[in-house]
């Protein structure tokens, strides 16, 4: 199994990216006066001995959806709850649960076990969620139940050029590799997963490569619909996959690993109040769910994360969630 690089969440949603950038800067100053959001609380790394639980998340939209929706049920099961958004990449907020600035945040399952284990082999969602327990052991970290909601790397094409070339698998690719053009990150060239891997796993060699900065967002979309590419690495949860009625090819040998949503938090730093409500938190959650509420934070209603989850927490059925 090839390894999936634990940076790879990070996204780019222009149109969401300032409206985000000041709700963080907003949440911060009211939780934390101003001071380093990864300082510790209270000087009380415990967490479940504090009065309240603090959220956190990483420095995109849909962890600060997420987040914003840990925040809503937290509080719906009377926890007190503060949040700390946008904190930083994955090791800026594994290092906050670690010193106990932050108790849980938002995280996706085969990434965060390559982060803990990087020569960890498992591929399925069912493997991955296994073999975290052990795997965050030793960091003293641990993980509440997976959701169903998943978001991960996923090979695109548009449905003229499934047609035209019986696309419905990776597995169909292979002969066909050699006269279609792919577009993704810069960095999907060098990851186990990128090129590599498609060349290991379906014999996929494309003609060409073209390289687009823009984390599988509207630019790569745009390559894809105009024709400047035939194949596109996007994440599942883009909205743009339904709205131009793109088509996701299948991933039979687990090229792209799963990438469940799941809190991550340390062992006991949770009251069992507010572990049972986000475990029952995650068996609501659908990929979706997220696919919707990042067409409301980066799409044409340009909502705020906390504004787009308090619609959903009502909505499904959350009522003390504010």
């Amino acid at each position: 199994m090839t390894s999936q690089h634990p940076s790879s969440r990070a996204r780019w949603r222009p149109a969401a990216f300032a409206g985000v950038a000041a709700s963080a800067v907003l949440a911060l100053t009211a939780c934390s006066g101003g001071s380093d959001p990864l300082a510790d609380k209270n000087d009380d790394a415990s967490g479940g001995s504090s009065d309240s639980v603090t959220v956190g998340s990483a420095d995109f939209p849909e962890s600060q959806i997420v987040a914003e929706l840990y925040a809503g049920v937290l509080r719906d099961a009377g926890v007190k709850v503060e949040t700390k958004p946008g904190i930083g990449a994955r090791e800026a907020y594994v290092g906050a649960v670690k010193d106990g600035s932050v108790d849980v945040v938002p995280d996706y399952s085969g990434n965060l076990l390559l982060f803990a284990d990087k020569n960890a082999t498992a591929a399925s969602a069912e493997d991955i969620v296994k073999a975290l327990p052990d795997s965050l052991k030793n960091q003293d970290l641990s993980v509440l139940d997976a959701s169903k909601a998943e978001d991960k790397d996923a090979l695109v094409v548009t449905q003229a050029t499934a047609e035209k070339y019986g696309l419905k698998s990776a597995t169909d690719l292979s002969s066909v590799c050699k006269d279609l053009v792919m577009a993704g990150p810069p960095e999907f060239q060098e990851r186990a997963y990128g090129t590599k891997g498609l060349k290991e796993k379906y014999d996929c060699s494309f003609k060409s490569f073209q390289p687009i900065n823009d984390g599988g967002g509207p630019l790569t979309v745009q390559a894809l619909t105009k024709g400047d590419a035939q194949v596109a690495d996007i994440f599942t949860t883009t909205p743009a996959i339904q709205d131009e009625n793109l088509v996701v090819l299948d991933d039979p040998k687990n090229n792209f690993i799963a990438q469940q949503v799941l809190p991550l938090t340390a062992p006991d730093r949770l009251p069992q109040k507010a572990v049972d409500a986000l475990n029952q938190f995650s068996t609501k959650l659908t990929t979706q769910d997220l696919i919707d509420l990042n067409r409301e934070v980066s799409g044409g209603e340009q909502q705020n994360p906390g504004d787009a989850a308090k619609q959903w927490l009502a909505d499904h059925g959350y009522d003390k969630a504010s």
